[in-house]
């Protein structure tokens, strides 16, 4: 492994356990056993090596998401798997949730352009799908980077924030069926 990478995945376990703001240029060197001034050589600041993890956070997101889509199913499967793998994604990724626990908190603003860079992301890997759908045949015509507003802040509200405000928890299937009679049922074609 080459020293920028072994940076980045230091960086990636600093910001993890300890947060944007928290996180020192010294942590990071020290637990990529690496003087500070290397980490220099590759990143100007902090805030520009916090960018590039998430960068590569994005790419890992997007691979997973891929790995869901299956040709042969229907765009509304297609998009409940992916959705539903990204938002498990989100929920399991330890920097992606501490991302969002400072930011609520701390209201740090670079972590909060990260958390914006990171959706923006999704939603237009989501538009894109439902462009394919609209394509293919198989969705009305619509607005697909509105669409996949609604579609990413829906299932995202329904996996994650009706946890905590409500002591039971939606099952995938739950969810399916409420989306397949609403948002799904209103884009399918007839």
């Amino acid at each position: 492994m080459d020293r920028r990478q072994e940076i980045l995945e230091a960086a990636t376990r600093s910001f993890s356990l300890f947060g944007y703001k928290a996180t020192t240029m010294e942590q990071v060197a020290k637990i990529a056993n690496v003087g500070k001034g290397t980490i220099y050589t590759f990143f100007a600041n902090k805030e520009l090596l916090l960018q590039e993890v998430v960068i590569s956070l994005i790419r890992e997101m997007k691979v997973e998401m891929d790995a869901t889509i299956d040709p042969s199913l229907s765009f509304m499967n297609n998009a409940h798997m992916a959705l539903m793998k990204m938002l498990q994604f989100r929920e399991k990724h330890v920097l992606f949730a501490k991302l969002i626990e400072e930011e609520k908190e701390l209201r740090t603003p670079a972590v909060k352009q990260m958390i914006q860079v990171i959706e923006s992301e999704i939603v237009s890997y989501i538009a894109e799908r439902i462009q394919k759908g609209i394509d293919k045949g198989e969705i009305n015509e619509c607005d697909p980077p509105l669409v996949a507003y609604l579609l990413f802040k829906s299932y995202f509200a329904f996996v994650v924030d009706w946890q905590q405000t409500h002591d039971e928890i939606l099952s995938e299937e739950q969810i399916l069926s409420i989306f397949k009679q609403t948002i799904f049922n209103g884009l399918k074609k007839q």
